[in-house]
């Protein structure tokens, strides 16, 4: 156990997140997303809903401030231009932690492809469809302000 680190973060996601860097990308996936087939590095948060593992990501990670959206979900392929009611959960977390952009919408085999890019994916319990979301990670400027 650390202070002040979310338990949820073990150590290999600690690693994972402090090891990319500015633009890289880390996926939290739902329970049916094909994380095995895709990830080049996977960590299996087996149990945990996305909403609880996206609030202990970005309590360390953060979010690229370069870019007009640095949060990306999977377009529902019934409906792409209306947001998953998890998704609406998603946002209220990223909310909280001061992520105030849209979430950008992605196709689902678009998706696919950016997600087998990623620098991680991070396989969760989310039960629902559409559970799905990438993070850009973003810069921490120095603290003199140089």
């Amino acid at each position: 156990m650390l202070k002040g680190i979310d338990p949820l973060l073990g150590p290999e996601l600690l690693a994972i997140l402090r090891a990319m860097g500015h633009g890289d990308e880390i996926v939290i996936a739902d329970a049916n997303f094909p994380a095995d087939a895709n990830a080049q590095r996977l960590v299996r948060l087996d149990g945990v809903d996305g909403a609880r593992v996206l609030q202990a990501v970005v309590s360390v990670l953060p979010l690229d401030d370069f870019v007009p959206e640095a949060a990306f979900r999977m377009a529902d392929t019934s409906a792409p231009e209306i947001m998953p009611l998890v998704c609406h959960e998603y946002a209220r977390v990223l909310a909280a932690a001061g992520y105030e952009r849209p979430i950008g919408a992605i196709e689902r085999h678009a998706f696919y492809e950016r997600a087998r890019e990623a620098y991680a994916i991070v396989a969760t319990g989310e039960p629902r469809f559409w559970g799905n979301l990438i993070l850009k990670k973003g810069a921490i400027p120095p603290q003199d302000g140089g």
